[in-house]
């Protein structure tokens, strides 16, 4: 019995499954480089809502403190950030390895003229942070009986 090696481009494997370049980077670099990929999230994933009254931001960035969000609005665009590093000190032990995890995004929203950015509040909880950004008064619609005449 012969048994033939073939070997295939790396296009058909992530073809057949999208995550083999993810497990292949994973597997070479712990076993070559000895050190874990990294993991943390760059940009958090966001829901945004319009409704008559304005409009809500969600982004899904559990784990952290509402301290560690900076929230600044210039001109017309809000941006949401956090630079954090996670740093955990235990006293007494001699570590011959030890990996600091560091956690930091950008997410910037331009705003339209309508929105009455005195307003605007934030809520962190169960993970997400939401945002609540409200229309001005004459841009909100309103129902409006109209008389035939």
């Amino acid at each position: 019995m012969t048994l033939i090696k073939r070997s295939y481009p790396v296009r058909n494997i992530e073809r057949v499954n999208p995550f083999a370049p993810m497990f292949n980077d994973f597997l070479e670099s712990m076993f070559n480089n000895n050190t874990m990929p990294d993991t943390s999230f760059k940009t958090p994933a966001v829901n945004v809502v319009e409704n008559a009254d304005g409009y809500a931001i969600e982004l899904a960035v559990p784990g952290l403190k509402k301290d560690d969000f900076n929230i600044d609005l210039e001109k017309n665009t809000l941006t949401v950030s956090v630079e954090k590093e996670n740093e955990s000190k235990e006293e007494g032990k001699n570590y011959h390895r030890r990996e600091f995890s560091y956690t930091s995004f950008k997410r910037s929203f331009n705003l339209p003229e309508t929105v009455d950015v005195e307003k605007i509040g934030a809520e962190y909880k169960d993970g997400v942070l939401s945002l609540t950004i409200p229309k001005k008064e004459e841009a909100q619609l309103k129902a409006k009986q109209i008389k035939v005449s």
